[in-house]
């Protein structure tokens, strides 16, 4: 279908002298499918009034990817900007279906103006209607993207937390396999994968309650400390030896108890781990050394690695959800959730760091006063520390 230029939208508020004039000053010119009627950056010198054939506005931004701005079809104009403010283009029309159309310049149409201001009222009007219709589609296509990189987010957090666990069940599956293990080992390693497939699934949990934005109800039976470290030391040391990380303990493991579920808190040393391991990856000696201490009324453990340490800007917000530097799969998850664990059970988890110096995190946990028997059974409550 085609439409003659005095049958357009444009010039339905016109006599037929304003028609005349305009028909004398245009011109037709008419555009293959794919080609450009104008770039992004040239100048704005008219409008185009379209009597036949599609025409899409697009621009691109900083990444690259082009975004339709909108669509002209039969009977639209488009390239007004420039009757307002005569600067370059600030988008390209492609040609989408073989285009016949009226240009028409600036000068005429700033004329057409003076003589005929309902012409310069549809401008406007039209004008903020397409800006309009493009804030309404950019703000869903924000939301889109915005959905798309929590999504992307949170699938690179359970790949980065997943690749310790899977790494000891990947040994503990070879050692099971091979010919020569014994019925022993064979158990040992069946034990271990069990263990680690269950921790698979807390961590799973855990982050699904994060997002929750609470802290689910826990049940912290007293255990004694250095026999957990003991059990979650022969998992570290093998991830540690898995990414070539030296890994000291300095100290006598605290033989004292404390309320703890243990599961949940294994969470907390696999991801601390993980961690310094990415932290000194690159370093000719990269290690990472555990502390123990105790103090009155509570017992401290530290993660020390060698690493390049942590600059005072990025110190400051390392347990706010999703901040994350110097990594480039880092989603900013690990250590909000680290630390709404220890807060879970009475503690606090800081980080103190010199560039160049590594950095050490520190847990403090409480130790039950005297006479406290039984197990402690938490409330699910909101908590703060989850996303907004």
């Amino acid at each position: 279908m085609r439409l003659e230029l005095s049958a357009t939208p444009f010039c339905r508020s016109l006599s037929a002298e304003d028609i005349t004039n305009l028909q004398a000053t245009s011109r037709k010119c008419r555009f293959l499918a794919g080609s450009e009627v104008f770039r992004e950056g040239d100048p704005g010198d008219g409008l185009y009034i379209i009597l036949e054939g599609v025409v899409e506005i697009v621009s691109k931004v900083v990444s690259g990817h082009t975004y339709i701005l909108s669509r002209m079809e039969l009977g639209d104009y488009f390239g007004e900007m420039a009757v307002f403010d005569g600067e370059p283009r600030s988008a390209t029309a492609i040609v989408r279906e073989a285009v016949e159309a009226v240009f028409v310049p600036v000068d005429a149409i700033r004329k057409l103006v003076e003589r005929t201001p309902e012409v310069g009222a549809m401008l406007v009007r039209d004008a903020s209607l397409r800006l309009r219709e493009f804030n309404q589609r950019f703000l869903r296509e924000s939301l889109r993207g915005e959905r798309l990189a929590l999504v992307e987010r949170l699938a690179r957090s359970i790949v980065h937390d997943f690749r310790t666990p899977l790494s000891i069940i990947s040994m503990a599956g070879e050692m099971a396999a091979a010919d020569s293990a014994s019925p022993a080992a064979r158990h040992e390693a069946l034990k271990r994968i069990q263990k680690h497939v269950g921790l698979l699934n807390q961590m799973m949990q855990e982050l699904v309650d994060f997002t929750r934005g609470a802290s689910p109800p826990l049940v912290l039976p007293k255990v004694n400390y250095a026999d957990f470290l003991k059990d979650i030391l022969v998992d570290l040391h093998a991830a540690a030896a898995c990414r070539g990380v030296q890994l000291a303990v300095e100290g006598e493991l605290p033989t004292v108890r404390v309320r703890l579920d243990g599961p949940r808190f294994t969470r907390v040393f696999t991801n601390l781990s993980q961690n310094a391991f990415d932290a000194v990856l690159g370093f000719s000696h990269p290690k990472l050394t555990l502390r123990f201490r105790l103090t009155p009324g509570h017992v401290v453990t530290e993660f020390h690695d060698n690493g390049k340490g942590i600059e005072p800007q990025n110190l400051v917000h390392l347990f706010e959800p999703f901040f994350t530097f110097g990594k480039e799969q880092g989603t900013g998850l690990g250590l909000p959730i680290c630390e709404r664990i220890v807060q879970d059970h009475g503690g606090k988890i800081t980080a103190e760091s010199e560039p160049g110096m590594g950095a050490t995190f520190s847990i403090v946990l409480p130790l039950p006063p005297p006479g406290d028997s039984g197990a402690y059974r938490t409330m699910e409550t909101p908590t703060t520390s989850g996303p907004p």
